[in-house]
């Protein structure tokens, strides 16, 4: 009995494996036979079928609004699997709520360009995490446009600065653009001079590692009255600004022009008509938007409602709004940010915007929503940022053929008493018989570290100089077109 079960077996497993091998053959050895061609017309009829107008091609719910080829997915966006295209601008929302909560970050927004230059546009407290986990070193964010300085919109920029500098910023320094005030103390200089001095233990400890020009920050405050003046104007990218309605003097939105494109984020404020000839036609038109559900939002934030329905008529614009000023801008894309995203308000959030606006719309939140934009295609992804990723190493340029690493300003015998080093512990006690690394107790050497490149390590000089590469290659693609 159990020798004809073995032979049974046996002859199952020799007829699946036959099957196995005829069927890798035809799936995946080679082309079924040619046959004669469908008509044109058979063919267009299969494909076609279901597709409105006509149209060779997968309905759209509005043109232009397709993936691009070169995405590797449509549905999700993964950090560091996509390089920016030379024509391309990538925006991803780093922060997207006033209220910090594990979900979502305070505001701030990344905007990539195919040149390589790389932008904040506000920095919420915590959205550096979110930086680090889309891929991004910190020594590659030398720009940050600030719209107002409510804390929600800039207590990120101390540990960009800071942790900036540790990580490879000694070549180039933060430069913190933003309005200024009605008077000098509230003016975002002033905000600059405050935070030197809340971070100057922070500095003075960490100034026993390579600091180069990273605490030379630099401030570039404009008027906030000067509605339309140009703040920056570089390798092609021009970014322009306008005030709004938030309450105070001093908040500011923001249009950033390059290749042909345009990106608006007009930070808080009221309903206004100053945005609209600043944000007239632009591709990607974002605002902030609160919803008229102000009972239901109170008691889910916490706020008594007749302190929300104040909070929103002096300082912000209800979603019908949004949608109006949409319609009166005509953006090949609405998005909207500075928003608790929560079920129960999302059907109603589209809602009031769709009463006015009834173009392409999307919400710029919860964090690492990723939009690529070019001139002929817009797509809007879920990115999928891990929660606890590795960092990606610092990035640098090595046009010169060198990485150079500066001098520390101090040792540790400059900024710190001799007592509590002595009553360190010996670390002959602490580890184990036969192991004891060569301890790093002061910095190696005494001027500048200057090594080149071919002397690198492989890995370092793959890793360091992945973002300069890729910045090199996407320029000669726009040099050849005639672009910066």
């Amino acid at each position: 009995m159990l020798q004809d079960r073995q032979r049974k077996s046996i002859k199952s497993l020799s007829a699946l494996a036959v099957a196995a091998t005829l069927f890798a053959t035809n799936a995946f050895g080679q082309a079924p036979p040619v046959q004669e061609p469908s008509s044109q017309e058979d063919i267009e009829a299969a494909l076609t079928g279901g597709v409105p107008m006509g149209r060779w091609k997968e309905g759209l719910t509005f043109e232009g609004i397709s993936p691009q080829p070169w995405l590797k997915s449509a549905a999700n966006w993964f950090p560091r699997t996509e390089d920016v295209q030379p024509n391309e601008m990538r925006i991803i929302f780093m922060g997207s709520a006033p209220f910090i909560r594990p979900g979502q970050m305070n505001t701030a927004i990344l905007v990539e360009l195919g040149n390589g230059k790389i932008f904040m546009f506000d920095i919420g407290e915590g959205s550096p995490a979110n930086i680090i986990a889309s891929g991004y070193a910190l020594n590659e964010i030398t720009d940050v446009f600030i719209t107002h300085l409510h804390v929600d919109h800039f207590g990120g920029l101390p540990y960009l600065w800071m942790f900036g500098t540790w990580a490879g910023g000694w070549h180039e320094q933060l430069t913190v653009h933003g309005p200024s005030g009605r008077t000098k103390e509230y003016g975002t200089a002033t905000m600059v001079e405050g935070m030197k001095m809340m971070t100057g233990w922070h500095r003075d400890a960490f100034s026993v590692f390579p600091v180069g020009k990273g605490w030379d920050i630099e401030v570039n405050e404009f008027d906030f009255r000067d509605n339309g003046g140009v703040i920056y104007d570089e390798d092609g990218v021009k970014v322009t600004h306008w005030q709004r309605s938030h309450a105070k003097d001093g908040a500011s939105g923001y249009r950033m022009d390059w290749n042909g494109m345009c990106f608006i984020w007009t930070g808080d404020g009221r309903p206004n008509m100053i945005d609209i000839p600043f944000a007239k036609g632009c591709d990607v038109f974002v605002t902030e938007q609160q919803q008229e559900i102000i009972e239901i939002s109170s008691g889910v934030q916490g706020v008594p409602p007749f302190l929300g329905r104040y909070t929103v008529d002096t300082h912000h614009t209800p979603s019908y709004a949004a949608g109006y000023i949409a319609n009166l801008v005509q953006p090949r894309l609405l998005m909207n940010t500075h928003m608790s995203y929560d079920p129960y308000q999302i059907e109603e959030t589209v809602a009031e915007i769709r009463e006015h606006w009834k173009g392409p719309y999307h919400f710029g939140a919860p964090d690492g929503i990723v939009v690529n934009v070019t001139k002929d295609q817009i797509w809007v992804r879920e990115g999928i940022l891990p929660e606890f990723p590795n960092s990606r190493a610092p990035q640098f340029d090595f046009s010169n053929g060198q990485l150079i690493v500066p001098k520390p300003p101090h040792r540790r015998e400059d900024i710190q008493e001799p007592y509590v080093r002595d009553m360190e512990i010996d670390p002959k006690l602490y580890y184990p018989e036969g192991y004891h690394p060569e301890l790093l107790t002061e910095w190696p050497v005494d001027d500048d570290l200057v090594v080149p490149l071919e002397a690198l390590p492989e890995n370092l000089k793959e890793s360091m100089g992945a973002a300069w590469r890729h910045r090199e290659a996407n320029r000669k693609v726009l040099e050849e077109q005639g672009d910066n």
